[in-house]
Order: C-alpha cells, then structure tokens, then sequence
C-alpha cells in the first residue's frame, strides 16, 4: 500500500530529516583512519537521542545498532563492530530517523583520508546519480523516470547496479511501497502522486554489481569485492516538483547549484 502523507506529517518528517543532516556534518569530522565503526555507533546514538529522536534501525527485524556502517565492498547493512577504518577506507553511513512516530532514511559514504581517484570519482558520481533521481520527481512522473535517469547515468561509466536492493517508500514505516529501484523495471510505470514520500538510494559499484549477504546475516557485500558507494534522501512528492527532506534548509540552495538539479 502506498500511503499519501499529509503537509504536517510531512514536516514532522523533515524534523527527522533534518536530525539525520546534522548528524551527517557532526560525525564527519571523526571520519580518521583508527576510529571504529562501534565508535561511530555510539556517537550516533547519542546524537540522535540528544535532539529528541529514536533510531529506527535499532531492533527493526533485530538489527542490533543505530546505524548501518559499510565499509569498503560492502553495500549496505554492515553491523558497526570493532573494526578500524583506514587510510582509503571508504564507509556508507545509513541512518534511520523516528521522531513523532514518523520516520527518515539517508545516507552518505564518507572517504576516509586519502582515496584512489577511481574511488573518489565512484563517490561523486553516485551522489550525483541521486540528485539526477530528485530531479525527476514530480506529481504525475512514472517511477521509471526516477529509476532510468539513475541507471542511464551510472551505466555510462561502466559502473555496476545494485539490483537486489532499492529505494522505496517511508515515513510511518522504515520501508513501504512503492519500491524505487536505480534501473528501469515493469512496476515502475507507476505514477507519483503529491504527498508520497519515497526513499532514492543508489547503490553503485565500481565491479559487476552483483552482492551476496555475508555470514552475520546482515551484511551486503559485492561478491567481487569491488568498491561500493551508497547515498540516500528521503523525498516529498509535491505538485510542481519534489522537497528533499533529509538536508538542512539552509544547503538548498548549495546543493541545488552543485547539482544542476
């Protein structure tokens, strides 16, 4: 079932959005090669819980943190341990926001020190790859024209899709539908409608795109082993385009010029 949210629960949701922004910009300046992705959990925790919010990860389907940190080949869904990030590390942070009894989902992948310039470029292309998506949302839009603008771009480089794994909806529930996958896909003829709210998420590796979830029952990884990248924001459908959610209001404006969107 797709749900229609109202313009107040719309804003409430960008309450949480806006936690997960600033959540983003504070844990940036820990991102060192020897922090551990424990650490970076406990730090989130606190951080959400100091603004008035929850993290809705923790305990959905007994997910047993705050966040999901992947590192590397890793795609989404890695469980923080006591592993160390290094110099060219590169670490997808996804976080789950609830406040209010509605809920947020993004995520951003960090570069941790100095990277290889392949890696540097799968990262930008791949959070450009999402603003490209944003860029398509509007009442009335298929799906597919979210969907394909992703995979058109991404493919031009050669890079691999995530296809087991998708965007999709949110706010009352971590997941909802529709499902809004980075390729093009029979459902997603699929009209949106003014107040969906939808997650856009590619996940995008620099191998064949092909995963396989890891022995603690969580963990996505790509099954070559190649790099991964994964940036996400929680979207309003409005009727004469979109509003991102998960960003402090005053980087609109930022983004929208960095992006072209």
């Amino acid at each position: 079932m797709v749900y229609i949210k109202t313009d107040e629960e719309i804003e409430k949701i960008r309450e949480c959005g806006v936690i997960s922004a600033r959540l983003f910009k504070y844990l940036k300046k820990y991102m060192e090669p020897g922090i551990t992705t424990k650490e970076l959990d406990r730090l989130s925790y606190e951080f959400i819980v100091k603004n008035g919010a929850t993290p809705s990860f923790k305990g959905y389907d007994d997910f047993p943190c705050s966040i999901c940190a992947s590192i590397n080949e890793e795609v989404i869904h890695g469980i923080p341990s006591n592993r160390r990030l290094k110099e060219g590390d590169i670490i997808g942070i996804d976080v789950g926001i609830k406040k209010n009894n509605l809920i947020s989902d993004s995520a951003y992948t960090f570069p941790i020190g100095k990277i290889s310039e392949g890696t540097a470029n799968l990262l930008t292309r791949t959070e450009k790859a999402l603003y490209i998506g944003i860029s398509n949302v509007k009442d009335g839009n298929e799906i597919n024209e979210i969907c394909g603008s992703i995979e058109d771009y991404v493919l031009s480089f050669g890079y691999g899709i995530i296809r087991d794994y998708c965007g999709h909806g949110v706010g009352y529930y971590n997941h909802e539908s529709p499902e809004i996958p980075n390729y093009r896909y029979k459902q997603g003829k699929a009209k949106l409608k003014k107040g969906m709210v939808i997650a856009i998420e590619p996940m995008i590796t620099l191998g064949s795109g092909k995963q396989h979830v890891l022995d603690d029952g969580w963990t996505v990884a790509t099954v070559d082993k190649k790099y991964s990248a994964h940036f996400e924001h929680t979207i309003a459908v409005t009727s004469d385009g979109y509003s991102i959610l998960t960003i402090e209001p005053e980087d609109i404006d930022y983004i929208k010029q960095k992006f072209g969107i």
